[in-house]
């Protein structure tokens, strides 16, 4: 399809509805305390300190929003920061999202909020792939060999050229008119994406791929946690 014509306001959605079931504990991951501060703080600073974003939606637990307000207070930025009551889903809690977001965006960011390694450099760059394109994501080329491995994980059907394969991180932007788009379509047809690019590809869009870096970790387990700690604990 033609390359989208690039426009400048946008918003930020960092999708933190999740319970952490595989996470474990009482409180959701993205809620605990990081290196002193809530880990969602963390994740947040990189979007706060960027000159391009315009707001920030955060989805979180209905019954989170309370607490999660109060810490929102405190903070120091010139954006709009928005709490919306996140879904069952993750693109519910996107979907959720959008219902908030400003009626002049353009382009919207979506970042995980267990990535707390985020940098502004990724968002720009995420952000100017965007501009020319339905879509863009930050993703990581393969550097090991990719085997596709039968049903049971008993034998190797074939090897896929590792050439050809990134592993998607966040953040991912996309044009909101499109991403409004997918999102509508897939829950009109009962599909569950497992990013929002997947979403957009089904519609026949192009996304470009940004490349990342190894250290924009998602945290999912406490493996991940204390992988995440050590990172930070880094001088």
């Amino acid at each position: 399809m033609d390359s989208i014509i690039a426009k400048n306001k946008i918003s930020a959605i960092i999708p933190a509805a999740g319970h952490g079931l595989r996470f474990g504990g009482s409180m959701p991951k993205q809620f605990k305390e990081f290196g002193g501060r809530p880990l969602l703080l963390h994740t947040m600073q990189p979007f706060i300190a960027s000159s391009k974003i315009a707001e920030i939606i955060i989805a979180v637990p209905a019954d989170w929003i309370g607490e999660i307000s109060e810490l929102m207070a405190g903070i120091d930025c010139d954006q709009k920061i928005e709490l919306v009551a996140g879904g069952e889903r993750r693109q519910d809690s996107v979907n959720n999202s959008l219902q908030a977001v400003a009626a002049d965006t353009d382009i919207v960011v979506i970042h995980d909020a267990g990535r707390p390694f985020v940098t502004e450099k990724m968002i720009d760059d995420c952000i100017n792939a965007c501009e020319q394109h339905a879509g863009a994501i930050v993703a990581l080329p393969a550097r090991d060999t990719v085997k596709s491995v039968a049903a049971g994980g008993h034998h190797i059907e074939r090897t896929i050229p590792r050439s050809i394969i990134w592993l998607a991180q966040t953040p991912q932007a996309f044009q909101k008119d499109i991403l409004v788009a997918a999102l509508q379509a897939a829950d009109s047809e009962n599909i569950s994406g497992t990013d929002e690019a997947a979403l957009v590809e089904r519609l026949g869009y192009e996304v470009a791929v940004v490349e990342g870096t190894p250290m924009n970790i998602k945290i999912t387990s406490p493996e991940d946690w204390q992988y995440a700690i050590s990172i930070l604990e880094q001088p």
